[in-house]
């Protein structure tokens, strides 16, 4: 009797989708962060993304450096809720965190940006919170362009030199960039008293205060840490009419 040739089924290995689905949420993640092709310098805070936008899903845009220095959505909201119905000027405006911001709650926000690439991202950005229209994107270097400038209150944050800055014991105003902290403060100062700067939380109070002795009489000064998820994520400097507090100098 003849033995019929036996068949071999070939099979292809397919990953199983319901086994996908129980992994650890962690390595769910992590297989996302890989799928978005961002540089490993990135990972820590692509795993904070809503809390730097919480529309991050709608298409947000942002290079290397805009993802660790942007400012957290919630800190953001905060720095607009000081200046409401007020045109603010946001100096070193990067993918657009705080300008979004502001322009849900100010008149009118003129946002500068050096890097042309930055202001496509903050553009795109803006369009996906709906409030393009109240923002003037200007790429230009804010020292050259100051002196033209007209507006209510400055907000300054200015960048702190990469991630590496929480590694500094106390850091210190002469490691702001592009200029030293001073340089930058004084050219906000010929626009307008009303100033909001967005610092390192391990940046030199005493400096800080400092500044508002640059003026004739002193600006009031109101310094406030700001958290997340209980996490100190830097420090604000109100100056002027933002700040709530008595006068620079007085106890």
């Amino acid at each position: 009797m003849q033995k019929k040739a036996s068949r071999r089924r070939r099979t292809t290995c397919r990953p199983n989708k319901r086994k996908l689905l129980h992994l650890p949420r962690q390595i769910q993640k992590r297989r996302k962060f890989l799928e978005e092709g961002l540089t490993p310098l990135v990972e820590k805070y692509w795993f904070q993304r809503y809390d730097l936008f919480s529309r991050y899903d709608e298409g947000i845009k942002m290079d290397e450096q805009g993802w660790y220095s942007v400012t957290p959505e919630k800190i953001a909201i905060t720095h607009a809720k000081r200046c409401e119905n007020a045109t603010v000027i946001d100096c070193f405006a990067g993918v657009g965190g705080n300008a979004i911001q502001f322009a849900s709650m100010c008149y009118h926000v003129v946002a500068i940006e050096i890097d042309p690439l930055k202001v496509d991202m903050a553009i795109n950005n803006a369009k996906i919170y709906g409030v393009e229209d109240y923002i003037d994107f200007i790429v230009g270097d804010f020292f050259q362009l100051a002196p033209s400038l007209k507006g209510d209150v400055v907000f300054l944050s200015p960048p702190w030199g990469g991630p590496s800055y929480k590694w500094v014991k106390k850091f210190t105003l002469d490691l702001l960039k592009p200029k030293d902290g001073y340089a930058i403060f004084q050219a906000a100062q010929a626009i307008t008293p009303n100033i909001i700067m967005f610092l390192p939380r391990n940046v030199d109070l005493l400096q800080v205060e400092e500044l508002c002795w640059l003026s004739s009489p002193p600006l009031q000064v109101e310094i406030e840490e700001n958290y997340v998820r209980s996490n100190l994520k830097g420090v604000t400097v109100y100056f002027g009419g933002t700040a709530a507090s008595s006068q620079c100098g007085s106890s």
